[in-house]
């Protein structure tokens, strides 16, 4: 079960003006489930994303990156779970342009105007033709409300869905924002091994759009890790349909208009809010870790410390067990890569439930620690580990989870 994490009610997640989403159960993988999505977008609507790096990125990875760079407009997405459409080589390629090409056709709109995602089992060649089969239903189903039942569609090894939701009156006017997101495994930045769909109804021009994807993408999904391991799928989409109160003369066009602090602030919430429902819900995962890392000299060797303990097996194992072998910790921030780091300058705390402990300080265990406090933090579901690098004032804040037992049977289990 996810760490201290529930799915919103259906009516917690508020429909956006110009979107409308539907699914269906094509048989992609396993029969009666449904595995299917299509989100349709009314004409006009901008569209952002940011995607793996990984070098197999997969063919509607690919696809993606080649139809946003059109200058036509994107008016829909067709999401797939349950095989990933990876190392799949031209034939993969294939597959993702006919299921544009499929959904095109039902929308009346260019193949080109289409999106393809896919998530699941890697190097086994998409069924495309389920997935075609399943396109009338999918769109026969297009509601603004259907938010819900898209976030249970997209889901793998995922334990629950993932959604959030934001309603504010800003500049007197009301905005929307509505996410959903699937992942549990395969989480490392860069991006994590996810699919995130995140819409508002305020128009956004494309350029400022794209930009802020990628600020959201580095405060949320590019902060949060569970097993080290950078999946070909990473896909995080911004979808702004421009149907909502901040449109026509209230539109954003060059982020100094009245309210654009605010609707980044939203933004941002949502984002971040999916993104700790993935860690949250990482495979086998039972507690819920946060690693503030500050007193650097820049923001990425904050990061690198942070990064070598969320990745750490040892230190995740730990937690775990309620272990305080926090020598593990001290291990990973040393061999994060701070070439010339003063190990006698770095201090390292735990905290959980309101009571902290300094551990480590001057090179070695801290004086006034001791191991039954270490031990009692430890036992909480969410805990924080914060250090001080003593170099400078830099920061960053990364997420991560525990391995568990299950870790090892969902992964051992996957295509069973």
């Amino acid at each position: 079960m996810p760490v201290n994490y529930a799915t919103p009610a259906p009516e917690a997640l508020h429909p956006i003006a110009g979107v409308r989403l539907g699914t269906a159960a094509a048989a992609i993988r396993k029969a009666d489930r449904q595995d299917l999505t299509v989100i349709a977008l009314e004409a006009g609507a901008n569209v952002a994303g940011v995607f793996t790096q990984n070098r197999f990125c997969a063919a509607p990875v690919r696809v993606c990156q080649r139809h946003l760079k059109q200058d036509g407009d994107i008016r829909a997405l067709v999401i797939n779970t349950g095989n990933a459409n990876a190392g799949t080589g031209e034939a993969g390629l294939r597959a993702a342009f006919s299921s544009c090409a499929a959904l095109a056709e039902l929308l009346a709109v260019p193949p080109v105007s289409v999106l393809p995602f896919s998530t699941g089992v890697i190097n086994e060649h998409l069924p495309v033709e389920r997935l075609v089969a399943g396109l009338p239903a999918a769109c026969a189903d297009l509601a603004p409300k259907n938010w819900h039942k898209a976030a249970q569609a997209i889901m793998t090894t995922d334990t629950v869905a993932k959604a959030a939701s934001r309603q504010a009156r800003i500049q007197g006017r009301t905005l929307t924002v509505t996410g959903i997101a699937k992942g549990a495994g395969m989480i490392r930045p860069n991006m994590a091994t996810m699919l995130g769909f995140v819409a508002t109804d305020a128009a956004i021009a494309r350029p400022l759009l794209a930009e802020l994807v990628r600020e959201a993408a580095d405060r949320s999904f590019n902060c949060i890790s569970v097993d080290g391991d950078t999946s070909t799928n990473d896909s995080f989409l911004l979808i702004a349909s421009g149907k909502g109160e901040f449109s026509g003369e209230f539109a954003f066009v060059s982020g100094k208009e009245p309210g654009w602090t605010e609707v980044k602030a939203m933004l941002f919430a949502v984002s971040l809010e999916l993104a700790q429902a993935i860690v949250r819900d990482g495979e086998g995962a039972s507690k819920f870790i946060t690693l503030h890392v500050e007193g650097g000299r820049d923001t990425e060797e904050c990061r690198k410390a942070a990064y070598a303990i969320a990745h750490s097996p040892l230190v995740k194992t730990a937690f775990f067990a309620s272990d305080p072998n926090l020598g593990r910790i001290l291990a990973a921030i040393g061999y994060a890569g701070i070439a010339d780091l003063a190990v006698e300058g770095v201090k390292v705390w735990l905290a959980a439930a309101g009571n902290e402990a300094l551990v480590a300080e001057h090179g070695g265990r801290a004086a006034s620690y001791c191991e039954e406090v270490g031990a009692a933090i430890m036992q909480n579901a969410e805990i924080d580990v914060r250090v001080h690098l003593g170099r400078g004032n830099a920061q960053a804040t990364v997420y991560t989870c525990d391995l568990s037992y299950d870790y090892v049977r969902i992964n051992a289990d996957y295509r069973s």
